[in-house]
């Protein structure tokens, strides 16, 4: 068996550099690698491209990343949260990339299984499909689109082994199962570690070969992006 647990995410995080790019899993503040981002924000890593189905809010998640000016371009679906975000895209300061949800998750999903490009018909006709090449297939118009090429992922899970495979919880189970094997080193947080061999087989979601490192994570908020509750009744 091939141990792939880390004792730190300071081990975790060990050859990140500036100017590199990384996906991070998570949707909207739910299944974010908080440890991961904490770490990314104490390293002082600069310049960087960050595929994240959104951009966090402005005091957690990645606007962690964007306070510090850390983050040179954004690959996003959703970034309706973030003022920071906002003040910065429109102000020239970041680079950012607007995509179709899917399209976001399937390139994730081609990287992870080898594929270089596809046609979808998401965004022809639109300003994301402007200078992309098209094709028509069974009478409809399709754009092509990339494979993302990264040089990390970061996924948040809830439980997994000391051999990589790892199960998520709930919602969590978002884009971060896309992006595991996407990138050329996979980091996996989880909130409890257990020896290999401890989980079962039939309830492992992604298993160890798409994993490099893996480590337990500390100290999880969880936070709720906007908290809805019901009006007290008499």
């Amino acid at each position: 068996m091939i141990s792939k647990k880390v004792d730190s995410v300071q081990d975790a995080l060990k050859g990140v550099q500036n100017g590199m790019t990384f996906m991070l899993g998570g949707f909207g503040l739910c299944g974010i690698p908080e440890n991961s981002i904490a770490e990314l924000v104490r390293l002082g890593v600069k310049d960087l491209t960050c595929i994240s189905n959104n951009a966090g809010v402005d005091d957690f998640g990645l606007g962690l990343l964007l306070q510090k000016h850390q983050i040179k371009k954004m690959i996003s679906s959703y970034v309706g949260e973030n003022d920071e975000f906002e003040r910065q895209m429109l102000s020239g300061e970041l680079e950012v990339e607007l995509m179709p949800q899917g399209t976001l998750a399937e390139r994730c999903r081609a990287a992870q299984a080898g594929i270089p490009a596809f046609f979808t018909p998401a965004g022809y006709g639109t300003e994301v499909g402007e200078g992309k090449e098209s094709r028509m297939f069974n009478g409809k118009m399709h754009i092509l689109e990339h494979a993302f090429d990264a040089d990390f992922a970061f996924i948040k899970a809830w439980k997994g082994d000391e051999a990589g495979n790892i199960i998520f919880k709930g919602t969590a189970r978002n884009f971060n199962p896309n992006m595991c094997g996407a990138a050329r080193t996979t980091v996996v947080e989880v909130e409890e570690l257990v020896p290999a061999g401890t989980l079962d087989p039939n309830r492992i979601h992604i298993p160890g070969i798409f994993v490099q490192r893996i480590f337990q994570g500390e100290r999880y908020e969880k936070r709720i992006e906007k908290l809805t509750v019901r009006k007290a009744t008499s």
